[in-house]
């Protein structure tokens, strides 16, 4: 009786670790935190979208307003084609910013709107006219370095 109340105990064990490791992989994945209700799409176009990902968040006053649904190349701009869908609770004047930022020092990036002023509604399948591009760690150490190369010695 005591190895069975043992093998038990253990198989209790494995099972809460397993949905541990699941709920664990969700979150990291970005899978948990948006609930699909109805929606509508908009598109953006980035110079660079550096470590953009679909399904990435999109957020405006902190609040998820909906997730990245497809992320392309477009051959005749060579610009990153951004497809997001937004929550249909949540509508933006055609004049909304599009930045794309990241959180932390060298967290997950996501897109950032700040609404404009238009009284005119974004509706679906329309293109979000102003956009900034992901800042690139690599490129603004560049910078810095080549501006230090250049100061005279003293």
């Amino acid at each position: 009786m005591e190895r069975t109340t043992l093998d038990l105990w253990v198989g209790m064990f494995v099972v809460a670790g397993i949905a541990a490791l699941v709920m664990l992989a969700m979150k990291v994945g970005n899978l948990s935190t948006y609930n699909v209700s109805e929606s509508y799409e908009v598109h953006a176009y980035f110079t660079n979208i550096g470590g953009l990902k679909p399904k990435a968040s999109i957020k405006s006053a902190g609040v998820l307003v909906g997730r990245v649904t497809e992320i392309t190349l477009d051959t005749e701009r060579y610009e990153a084609k951004v497809v997001m869908s937004l929550d249909k609770r949540y509508q933006f004047p055609k004049d909304t910013f599009a930045n794309i930022l990241t959180a932390g020092l060298l967290g997950e990036q996501y897109i950032g709107l700040m609404p404009g002023g238009d009284e005119e509604m974004l509706q679906n399948g329309e293109q979000l006219k102003k956009t900034q591009s992901a800042v690139v760690l690599e490129d603004l150490i560049g910078k810095f370095l080549y501006s230090r190369a250049e100061e005279p010695a003293k």
